[in-house]
């Protein structure tokens, strides 16, 4: 896929959210040079390694160039700048602060390169009483109320076990980025996107907030089920559970069917969606004693054939060799940079009927810092 070629993007940035984000931009087409300290990426010592190297950095590092500069000696400031002088694009999540005291933030920069689109990734944001509070998704997932609304009712707090927030903040930068470069092109201006992961883990919590906003009370945790629709959660059966939806009523007259309980349907406390909701502790009592008796295929076939969304509950194995993943081609070959051959989970779009592909390995640490740095006319010191 080629739709940001051309595109030229600097990324300062470490394990999840900032690199992912810059991943987003180097699958469409753009020229992402990742700048490492010397020692690279923490990422790359996070395991599963495959004769040494780090099958999660892969995960969020491939069509990607590596340079190494440090950051704190003059040759390396010197290249870093030539590179952001080069670049249309600059992603960092250094804590707030730290590019202006290296001198490569944004208000310095644009100095000499007014067209230039600068994304600053940090947990809270630039300014403000927090924003010199570092956040990792943990953090953020408890700051932002996401693990108040997440577990068992009356249980201990429990996180995404997804970095939610890591990557929900990626995808709002690549997002932006886009935004601005499109804007760029209209006025030939560069745009400064400050970007937290606390706004970012707030934003997809829309129903959430709402909620809270309309009613003056706060979320409760749910387990899996719904606070404004049932049945629509996992259900327990004679061998393990299984996940339904029937979002609305159409679908829970075809549940009443399959069960063979008529009379559900026309159950005062089942009449719609909100007092289904509001009975739902009843109604998964009524529905488990009879999805206990048969095992987990039994159902999924039986919903299916009917039209109700149903799915199992997947591990990661059952997933990736689905016929539908299979089918889109989303699970790619890989060899990583040692030789070493694994898979990928490449973008999930596809464009013009085409699943984006993998066109770059994911870089051996510094693998393009003399390529890079003798296409700007630079060199560093060995000494």
């Amino acid at each position: 896929m080629s739709s940001l070629k051309g595109i030229k993007v600097a990324e300062f940035c470490e394990v999840a959210a900032g690199p992912f984000c810059g991943m987003l931009l180097a699958d469409l087409g753009a020229d992402v040079i990742k700048i490492e300290k010397p020692g690279g990426d923490a990422l790359r010592m996070w395991p599963p390694l495959s004769d040494g190297f780090s099958e999660n950095f892969a995960s969020v590092n491939r069509n990607k160039r590596s340079v190494v500069l440090d950051l704190k000696s003059d040759d390396g400031l010197k290249a870093a700048r030539a590179i952001i002088l080069a670049s249309d694009v600059v992603i960092e999540n250094f804590r707030p602060g730290v590019m202006a005291k290296l001198g490569i933030d944004f208000e310095t920069m644009q100095q000499q390169k007014p067209d230039l689109i600068y994304c600053s990734i940090s947990a809270y944001g630039q300014s403000g009483p927090r924003s010199r509070e570092g956040g990792f998704d943990l953090t953020m997932q408890a700051m932002s109320g996401i693990m108040s609304v997440t577990g068992e009712p009356g249980g201990a707090p429990v996180k995404c076990g997804v970095p939610l927030c890591d990557f929900t903040t990626a995808l709002y930068g690549a997002f932006g980025v886009a935004a601005a470069l499109r804007e760029r092109e209209q006025t030939g201006k560069g745009q400064y996107i400050d970007l937290s992961m606390l706004g970012a883990s707030l934003a997809i919590a829309a129903l959430q907030t709402s909620e809270y906003f309309g009613t003056g009370d706060n979320p409760r945790k749910l387990g899996s089920a719904h606070s404004r629709n049932a049945p629509y959660q996992a259900f327990q059966t004679e061998d393990g559970y299984f996940g339904m939806a029937a979002g609305n009523n159409n679908l829970w007259a075809s549940v009443c069917k399959v069960v063979e309980l008529p009379a559900l349907e026309t159950d005062e406390r089942y009449l719609n969606p909100t007092l289904r909701a509001e009975n739902q502790t009843a109604l998964k009592e009524t529905l488990e004693a009879i999805f206990s008796k048969k095992p987990t295929s039994h159902w999924l076939q039986v919903f299916s054939e009917a039209g109700v969304p149903c799915s199992p509950i997947n591990n990661y194995a059952d997933v990736l060799s689905d016929p539908q993943v299979e089918h889109m081609g989303w699970v790619q070959d890989l060899t990583l940079a040692n030789g070493f051959k694994t898979k990928t989970f490449g973008s999930p779009m596809r464009i013009n009927g085409e699943t984006l592909k993998v066109n770059i390995r994911p870089p051996q640490l510094g693998e393009h810092t003399e390529e890079v740095l003798a296409q700007l006319g630079l060199g560093l010191n060995k000494e």
